[in-house]
């Protein structure tokens, strides 16, 4: 079984060491970052650094300016922490230690987008907007997403693609000093949470016989249980339906759309595999996906397996025997992964269908997790 690691460019650019150390890992494979989202990352091997702050969503490579010449919303270049063409100085290193590289592209995330262009964001049934989520019902968000997937995706030597955030973000959001936690959002409360009023929202549920203003109250009713400490109430079937029908055609239309592009401007045999959750309503970087839809449109999924492999079951169900199902496991003790038990997790997966490993994440895990895996894969 393949299994790849996640990367980010700083992970080994500057590290003369830091290719061989992922080949001896026993990954054939590295799902490289070439447009991500801000972070602060921890670097505990690295020669020159030892945290790295991503201040701002960006792409790690120069991005082609006759492509975005004109364009209102186009990819910010990354600062100090990933000059110039990182992602192809990391993605040269890791191949001349014989390891396969494929690009790892966030879309529907980025902060910076929505501070400058505020217009862009998501925005919930009291008015609050989301600047980390641009709302992928705006025509101008989805061509830019469709471009930028298409240009991230597409890297020289890049035998494939791991399309992250392709569908709709929502209040979940590890944000700076988050502080949401103080009431616990559940499933219900977490989609009443994420639905967007912005005006091609509005839009989009009037065309569905959805008065936008009525339903924002509806939403508002439904989640006042919740702040008094009960549960969120479930909206109305006639007008939860029309809602989610088009928020789920919304979402599978940009994922055609991003998929149709990369494919356009890769080479045969490019694969493109979408991080996806079974659950079309879902959203956040696992974009809530129909299983047998996406798989009739990407070459497969990659899915968080961290808590248990359970999503991959509504996958199997409508797999081919060429369909990719990686199955996605946090090894970072720190951040909540068990690298000592991955090789019972993964036959686990496999039991359920999984055909590819992917390791999260390389980069920030310790020695002794790094030893784990080697351990596990070995």
């Amino acid at each position: 079984m393949k299994a790849s690691a996640f990367l980010y460019p700083w992970d080994v650019v500057g590290d003369p060491d830091a290719a061989v150390r992922i080949a001896d890992l026993g990954v054939r494979q590295v799902t490289l970052a070439s447009a991500y989202h801000s972070t602060r990352a921890l670097t505990p091997r690295h020669p020159a650094h030892r945290i790295v702050t991503a201040e701002h969503a960006a792409v790690y490579y120069p991005p082609d300016e006759g492509r975005w010449a004109g364009h209102g919303l186009r990819p910010y270049t990354a600062g100090e922490w990933a000059p110039g063409d990182a992602y192809g100085e990391a993605a040269a290193a890791l191949a001349d230690a014989g390891l396969d590289v494929h690009t790892w592209v966030v879309l529907a995330h980025n902060s910076r987008t929505g501070a400058e262009h505020p217009r862009t964001s998501v925005v919930n049934a009291y008015g609050d907007r989301y600047p980390w989520a641009p709302c992928i019902a705006q025509p101008e968000v989805r061509e830019y997403l469709v471009s930028l997937a298409a240009e991230a995706a597409v890297r020289p030597g890049a035998d494939g693609t791991e399309l992250e955030s392709c569908g709709w973000y929502g209040v979940s959001h590890l944000h700076a000093h988050d502080k949401i936690a103080g009431v616990a959002l559940d499933d219900p409360a977490q989609y009443l949470m994420s639905l967007c009023f912005c005006t091609a929202c509005r839009d989009g549920y009037q065309g569905l016989g959805v008065d936008p203003g009525r339903l924002a109250e509806s939403v508002r009713d439904a989640l006042e249980p919740l702040w008094r400490g009960g549960a969120a109430q479930s909206l109305d079937a006639e007008v939860a339906l029309p809602v989610l029908e088009f928020r789920t055609r919304t979402a599978r239309t940009l994922q055609e759309d991003a998929v149709a592009a990369v494919r356009a401007a890769a080479p045969a045999g490019f694969q493109v595999l979408l991080h996806a959750d079974p659950v079309a309503h879902h959203c956040g970087a696992n974009a809530g996906v129909d299983p047998a839809h996406i798989l009739g449109v990407a070459d497969g999924v990659v899915v968080p397996c961290t808590g248990g492999p359970r999503l991959l079951g509504p996958f199997a169900e409508h797999a081919t025997d060429r369909s990719v199902l990686a199955a996605n496991f946090t090894v970072v003790t720190g951040m909540g992964g068990a690298p000592t038990t991955l090789a019972a997790d993964a036959k686990q997966a496999v039991d359920l269908g999984a055909t590819e490993l992917r390791l999260y994440h390389a980069g920030l895990a310790s020695d002794a997790d790094l030893a784990a895996v080697r351990s596990a894969l070995s």
